[in-house]
């Protein structure tokens, strides 16, 4: 796993070799703990949606800022959680945007 690479694997899949697993729905301070210790830091998210779940896109967001680096959502909720923690990268900038524009008329 890439220095600054972020995971989205769906429930059942393999936790990648090393990971912490922070738990389902952790604190903020145990995500920011466990990733300013080094590791790669799992966390679990979970909903019954279909459609992608605004609650649980908001908490992928807080932990991606925090440090977490590898996600286990239900399968609907992953491609929005990889945009998500796509974007977060973005903001932070350790990944290039996926598009960028110019706003001159």
């Amino acid at each position: 796993m890439g220095l600054h690479e972020r995971w989205v694997l769906t429930a059942g899949a393999d936790v990648p070799e090393g990971a912490v697993d922070a738990g389902t729905a952790p604190s903020a301070a145990r995500v920011e703990d466990l990733a300013a210790a080094g590791g790669v830091v799992l966390v679990t998210l979970e909903s019954d949606e279909t459609e992608p779940d605004p609650a649980l896109l908001a908490a992928a967001s807080v932990y991606a800022w925090l440090g977490a680096r590898a996600f286990r959502v239900p399968g609907p909720q992953a491609d929005a959680v990889r945009q998500v923690v796509d974007m977060v990268a973005s903001i932070q900038g350790v990944r290039p945007p996926a598009a960028t524009r110019r706003g001159l008329a």
